[in-house]
């Protein structure tokens, strides 16, 4: 089947997107050389700043986080792919305001990779006052005692907002990375597909589904999770995803959680809220206090039809600065 999309040229792709992205949000956001989406006011920042980095093809994820209160720089590699390790040395060296760079990495083979050459460059080259934050929470791939090997999937959205606040406040570096690691450390992330998208530079499809089968444990490139299964009710989905996340966190009674419905591109709203109020029903069941919440798209798949379901262990200082003031093209606080 041909692919439709309203596209110029597949080589010009990431070039025209992030032109379109800083033209459309110029009063945020500037796009820089090296592909980076740059916070418009990063140069009266005398605090902690936030870099971090990741493929084009997800949008509003990354770049649409960049802004006042959640992170500094996105340094955007082409559809699906990391970028090169120059272009996150210098995004790291331009937000360096004095007071150390927090450096968010998805869990990806080419973003680990771009991201470890980064770090051991800029050791090479004196610069020590980085700390770099793996998210690395798809319970679908890995066990937890096998973190490492979890994909870093929509987990990084909230870790933006919750470590842009604490640096907003002035905490030191190390106060910033050990608040986003707490939160990195209790987070969790499913997805479910029921329809593959195709990638925008090649035409090939992601993921292959019949019309009656849904996958769960999609990654983020439709790479499969081993949970494909005949097609479920909203309500059957919800309690088979969030079951499944709570037992990986070991959630108990009392505790405060943190639930974020993400589609993945052809989702509509009507379905994800169909899902939340399932989801709402088993926290009140189970006696967990729903403390942050939001259902959107955040990080998507193209035209991938699905969603991801993500929880996190909250406490009163996550709580607090979840809820602080923000200001990026595709979240806002006030």
């Amino acid at each position: 089947m041909k692919m439709k999309k309203f596209i110029n040229s597949q080589d010009s792709l990431t070039k025209e997107l992030l032109e379109g992205f800083a033209a459309a949000n110029g009063d945020l956001v500037s796009l820089e050389p090296g592909n980076m989406i740059v916070n418009r006011h990063l140069a009266e920042a005398s605090r902690v700043t936030i870099v971090t980095q990741g493929g084009a093809g997800h949008e509003p994820a990354l770049s649409g986080f960049v802004g006042q209160g959640m992170a500094d720089i996105s340094v955007v590699g082409d559809i699906f792919a990391a970028p090169g390790p120059q272009a996150c040395v210098d995004a790291i060296k331009l937000a360096d305001k004095g007071k150390g760079v927090l450096y968010v990495v998805l869990n990806h083979a080419g973003d680990m990779l771009t991201g470890n050459m980064t770090m051991k460059q800029l050791a090479k080259e004196g610069h020590k006052n980085v700390i770099k934050i793996v998210t690395q929470e798809d319970v679908a791939n890995a066990p937890r005692e096998n973190s490492d090997d979890r994909r870093g999937l929509v987990g990084a959205v909230p870790l933006y907002k919750i470590a842009g606040a604490a640096a907003a406040e002035g905490k030191s570096l190390e106060e910033v990375a050990a608040i986003a690691q707490r939160f990195a450390d209790n987070m969790a992330t499913l997805a479910v597909a029921v329809r593959g998208a195709t990638h925008p530079s090649t035409g090939n499809m992601l993921a292959d589904l019949d019309e009656d089968e849904m996958e769960v444990g999609m990654g983020q490139h439709g790479e499969g999770g081993g949970g494909r299964q005949k097609m479920k009710s909203a309500d059957e989905t919800a309690e088979i995803m969030l079951n499944a996340l709570l037992a990986d966190l070991s959630i108990k009674p009392g505790e405060k959680l943190m639930l974020i419905l993400n589609g993945a591109g052809a989702t509509t709203l009507m379905e994800l809220f169909i899902v939340f109020r399932k989801c709402v029903q088993i926290l009140k069941e189970k006696k967990i206090e729903l403390a942050a919440n939001y259902v959107g798209e955040l990080l998507t798949v193209q035209e991938q039809a699905g969603f991801q379901m993500f929880v996190a262990r909250m406490d009163d200082e996550l709580i607090r600065l979840w809820n602080a003031p923000c200001n990026a093209p595709y979240f806002k606080k006030f």
